[in-house]
């Protein structure tokens, strides 16, 4: 066999792959659409939602991460400026393991409110926005132009789930937050540097 003949076996070869995946996605397509068929407006929303479960609680970790990494650019500069060198390596680990409390804490009620205030907020942006044909679409063919519609709306539906989310979670977060400012604060005074007395300032 010649190098031009395998190059040319090589090509039909890929051509075959090509179309049988093209084959097997048309055939795909319409099974998806099927088992989409007898569902209602509602239900095509709701399943939307859980398969984009992911995003949704993304949302959620941003939300509650948020103070920990103010707090944390906070504790790093206290860090270099009010604790021993030699000291600084034990209450990084111990301020690391606040904030990954702080976050294993907060993270799943955070994230399960996410996906119970999800169909208030981004299931009404779906309903409104799209048809039921659209939304049918949108599950059998997540590539589709309808897919590129949503993400378009993705903003909008962020937002719209951010503002309620942070203001239903403020009441649990903000307590966690303020248990872990405290614990930041003391274990970086803790381990401060008193400061050094001025000469004359002593009392007589």
């Amino acid at each position: 066999m010649t190098a031009r003949t395998r190059h040319q076996r090589r090509s039909w070869q890929r051509r075959a792959a090509l179309l049988g995946g093209a084959l097997a996605l048309c055939m795909a397509a319409p099974l998806a659409w099927a088992d989409n068929e007898g569902l209602s407006k509602k239900e095509l929303v709701a399943k939307i939602i859980k398969l984009q479960q992911p995003v949704i609680e993304g949302v959620a970790q941003y939300i509650i991460e948020q103070p920990a990494v103010q707090l944390l650019q906070q504790a790093g500069l206290a860090l270099q400026a009010r604790v021993p060198a030699d000291k600084r390596e034990e209450v990084g680990k111990g301020i690391q393991a606040d904030v990954k409390k702080y976050l294993d804490e907060a993270a799943p009620p955070t994230k399960e409110r996410a996906m119970r205030l999800a169909p208030s907020t981004v299931g009404v942006v779906l309903e409104e926005k799209f048809s039921e044909e659209e939304l049918r679409q949108l599950i059998a063919i997540l590539e589709s132009p309808v897919n590129r519609r949503l993400q378009e709306l993705g903003g909008e539906m962020q937002r719209a789930l951010s503002e309620k989310l942070m203001a239903e979670s403020r009441p649990e977060v903000e307590p966690k937050v303020r248990v872990l400012q405290q614990n930041l604060a003391k274990r970086l005074g803790a381990h401060a540097q008193a400061k050094p007395t001025k000469p004359g300032s002593a009392s007589k």
